[in-house]
């Protein structure tokens, strides 16, 4: 059994108790309470015996001439806990909470062949989109 909850600032220490392999790397403290105080930042967990095993963040923007619209970063579950419905459970609330923030539109990106992901956003009721799109990625510091 889960629960799923909308993270806010005063929830740093459910964030910093996470099962393995939820997130790609180890929560860092000070970048979740940055994350977590932005008002933009939203992050959507399920948590089972007190720790998160699953997880969706995303961000909600404004542009000159576009309504508001929700990025939604990054969607994981652990290992342990998938084929349970966790994944659907998190992207409903993160939708719901889209709608209420008045988001005309959120999207997420995955690889074509990232099978898992592609049903989850399918079963969420996502589509395709119609445009062939390219992501470019900067390294903004040296390695």
């Amino acid at each position: 059994m889960f629960s799923i909850q909308t993270l806010s600032p005063a929830d740093i220490s459910v964030l910093m108790s996470v099962a393995d392999d939820v997130f790609d790397n180890p929560v860092d403290e000070s970048f979740a309470r940055e994350f977590l105080s932005d008002p933009r930042h939203h992050i959507v967990v399920a948590i089972a015996n007190g720790v998160i095993v699953g997880f969706a963040s995303a961000v909600h923007y404004i542009h000159p001439d576009k309504p508001p619209e929700l990025w939604i970063n990054e969607v994981g579950v652990a290992p342990s806990h998938q084929g349970q419905g966790i994944g659907k459970a998190i992207m409903k609330e993160i939708l719901k909470l889209s709608r209420g923030l008045g988001c005309k539109n959120a999207w997420v990106l995955t690889d074509r062949g990232n099978e898992p992901a592609n049903r989850l956003y399918k079963s969420a009721g996502g589509h395709i989109g119609e445009e062939d799109t390219v992501m470019y990625e900067f390294k903004l510091t040296e390695e």
